[in-house]
C-alpha cells in the first residue's frame, strides 16, 4: 500500500503514513461494525436456546437494534459521581476500548494480509492484551464505591490466575511452530496431522486438550459466562461498570465484545488453521482466506453464547480452583511431554 501511494507522487514518509492510516480505518471500522452485529447474534442465539424470539422490531429481523441500543446510550447523560476521581473515572472505558484495537494490528487474516507482520506477534498479543485489566482495575478503584472496587479486586486475581495457563499454552504452540509470527504459526499447522489431510494443531492428540483448556481460559480471560464474577449482578450490581452511564459505559461493552471477537480469531489461529481450510485439499484453497478465518471465528462465537446461555455462573473460589489446581498443572505438564515428544521425534533424541 506504501508503494501505492508514492506511486501517486507523496513521499515516502508520507506514504507510509497514510497506507498505515487507512490500514488502522480497514480494521477499526468494520470491528465496530462487527461488534453491533454480534451483539444482535448473541441475543438471537440466547433467544434460540430459550425458546424466544430475540430482537425482531427494529429494521428487518430486528437487524437495527444495536444501532438503536447505541443511539439510545449515546444520547444519555455521562454522570460522574462526586467523590470519583474524575480524570481516572474517564480515562477508565477509554484504556479498556484501545487496549481492545491495538491488539488487532497483528491478527493475520490471509498470508501478507496483516497490519502489522511483525516476528513476535504471539508476545504482543499477550502483552497487549494483558492491560485491559488496568481499565476495570482504574475503573473500580475511581468510582469510589464499594462494588466497583469489589470487582476490581476480582478482576486482577482472575486475570493473573488464567493468563499463567493462557502463557504455558502458548509456549505448546511454539514449541510445535518454532515461531512467534503468527502467519508462521498458522502456515505449520498445514498438513499437520491426519497423514498431510488435516490442517489444524487442534486435530493433534497432544495439542487437541491444549486448545480445550485455551478456549476455556479465554472466556475467564474476557470474563464471560460461567467466569462473570466481575460483574456478577446479582453480588456486585453491575461491577466496575455500576457508576458508568451514557458513551463511557458503551465503551466498556465495545472493549469487552471486541475481546471476544479477538478470543474466536485467536482460538482459530492457534489452533484450527486460521486462514486455511480445515482439509489440505486444493481445490478448498480456492475459498479466500479470510472466509475461512470468519467461519471459524463464528463457530467460536456461538461457543461463546451457547455457554453463557446455558451454564451456571461459578463461585469465586471454583473459579480460583480451576485456574490454579487444574489448568496450571496440565498445561506444565503437556509443555513437558511436547517438547519431549518434539526432542524425540523432530530433533533425533539429540541433545
Amino acid at each position: 500500500m506504501t508503494a501505492t501511494f508514492q506511486h501517486w507522487g507523496m513521499t515516502y514518509d508520507w506514504a507510509w503514513f497514510v497506507a498505515t492510516i487507512v490500514g488502522i480505518l480497514v480494521i477499526a471500522l468494520p470491528l465496530m461494525l462487527a461488534v453491533a452485529m454480534i451483539i444482535y447474534a448473541e441475543r438471537k442465539i440466547w433467544a434460540a436456546i430459550a425458546l424466544r424470539r430475540g430482537p425482531n422490531v427494529v429494521g428487518p429481523w430486528g437487524l437495527l437494534q444495536s444501532f438503536a441500543d447505541g443511539l439510545k446510550v449515546f444520547l444519555k447523560e455521562t454522570i460522574i459521581p462526586s467523590s470519583a476521581n474524575k480524570g481516572l473515572f474517564l480515562i477508565a472505558p477509554i484504556i479498556t476500548f484501545t487496549v481492545a484495537l491495538i491488539v488487532w494490528a497483528v491478527v493475520p487474516f490471509d498470508v501478507g494480509v496483516v497490519l502489522t507482520d511483525i516476528n513476535v506477534g504471539l508476545l504482543y498479543i499477550l502483552a497487549a492484551s494483558s492491560l485491559g485489566v488496568y481499565g476495570v482495575i482504574i475503573a473500580g478503584w475511581a468510582s469510589n464505591s464499594k462494588y466497583p472496587f469489589f470487582s476490581a479486586l476480582r478482576a486482577a486475581a482472575q486475570m493473573v490466575s488464567y493468563e499463567v495457563s493462557i502463557g504455558f499454552v502458548l509456549i505448546c504452540v511454539v514449541l510445535y511452530a518454532g515461531t512467534f509470527n503468527l502467519t508462521g504459526i498458522v502456515l505449520a499447522q498445514k498438513g499437520n496431522i491426519g497423514f498431510g489431510l488435516l490442517n489444524g494443531f487442534g486435530f493433534n492428540p497432544l495439542l487437541f486438550p491444549m486448545a480445550v483448556v485455551f478456549l476455556i481460559s479465554s472466556m475467564a480471560e474476557t470474563f464471560r459466562t460461567p467466569f462473570d464474577l466481575v460483574e456478577a449482578e446479582s453480588e456486585l450490581v453491575a461491577g466496575h461498570q455500576t457508576e458508568y452511564s451514557s458513551m463511557s459505559f458503551a465503551l466498556f461493552w465495545l472493549g469487552e465484545y471486541a475481546n471476544v471477537i479477538l478470543m474466536c480469531a485467536l482460538n482459530a489461529i492457534l489452533f484450527w488453521g486460521g486462514f486455511l481450510p480445515p482439509l489440505n485439499i486444493g481445490f478448498l484453497y480456492a475459498v479466500p482466506g479470510i472466509l475461512w478465518l470468519l467461519l471459524k471465528m463464528g463457530f467460536f462465537f456461538f461457543v461463546f453464547g451457547w455457554v453463557k446461555a446455558t451454564v451456571p455462573r461459578y463461585r469465586y473460589d471454583q473459579l480460583m480452583r480451576l485456574g490454579w489446581k487444574i489448568f496450571l498443572p496440565l498445561s506444565l505438564l503437556f509443555v513437558v511431554l511436547i517438547s519431549g515428544w518434539l526432542m524425540f521425534t523432530r530433533y533425533g533424541g539429540g541433545l
